[in-house]
This record gives structure tokens, sequence and C-alpha cells, in this order.
């Protein structure tokens, strides 16, 4: 990641949509300002960058549950809005890995903690959930883990 802090970035793309009068971006990054500075009232802690990540994943995990709802209740106006809404929070995070560097990662995860069966999961998982984090959906992480233990 270059030097700007996510925060900062942040803080710049929300001034330059303000220039640009984009309100339906600007609203979407306000949110996330908004959900940053609720975790850090209710906390009182001010969120590093990892913890800002963990928010921007929870926030897109959250708005694909919600297209899976409105899918089903065949609400596309609803879900075109919050798949908009997605597009411009990754627009916040690192580069998505590919399925090949995630099979690298996890598999030298295994043989860093020497996992044998599925009952290790959870020591692939604490490895690789930072490294990971913003770049990859945890929940898929963790099929793939069982599967490379064939269950």
């Amino acid at each position: 990641m270059t030097s700007e802090s996510l925060r900062d970035k942040i803080q710049t793309s929300m001034i330059a949509t303000m220039r640009a009068q984009d309100k339906a971006k600007l609203g979407i990054i306000r949110l996330i300002q908004a959900a940053i500075k609720q975790q850090e009232v209710d906390e009182r802690i001010v969120l590093n960058e990892e913890q800002i990540l963990t928010l921007l994943d929870k926030m897109i995990r959250q708005r694909r549950d919600s297209i899976k709802q409105f899918d089903l209740a065949k609400r596309d106006d609803l879900s075109k809005k919050e798949a908009f809404e997605i597009s411009i929070i990754q627009e916040f995070l690192p580069p998505s890995l590919s399925q090949d560097e995630i099979q690298t990662m996890i598999q030298e995860a295994i043989q860093e903690v020497g996992a044998t069966s599925v009952r290790d999961m959870g020591k692939v998982m604490a490895i690789l959930k930072p490294k990971l984090q913003g770049r990859a959906d945890i929940g898929e992480v963790g099929i793939l883990i069982k599967n490379q233990f064939g269950s």
C-alpha cells in the first residue's frame, strides 16, 4: 500500500466526490466515515488500518447478504443500489487476490502450523486472516481450507 493511509484515502475521495457533485457516491463515502467514527466512539479507540479494513469487509458482507434477500424478493432496484455501494466500498480495499494466490497462501499456512486435519483449521485461519483481510472473502477461504483436508 502507498504511504497514504486508508483514512486519508477515504477523506481525499470524499473531497474529490464533493467537488464532482456525485451525490450517490458521496453518500456512501459519508456512510463509511460514519461507520468508522461510530466504532471509534463505541470502543473509545482510534481504528488502525487493519481495523478499518475489517470494518469495510463487514460492510461489504452486509450488502452481499442484502442483495441475496432483495433478489429473493425480486427487488432489483434495491439489489442494484446495494451492488453500487459495494463497488464504492471496494475502491478503498487492497486489490483482491487470485484463486491461485489464495491457494498458495493456504498451503503455506498449513505447512507453517503443521495442520493435518480440519481440527487444525483455527490455527490456519489465525495465520491467514490478517494477510487476507480485505483481499479475499474469509468465508470462502474457510471452505477452501476444508476442501484441502478433504472433508
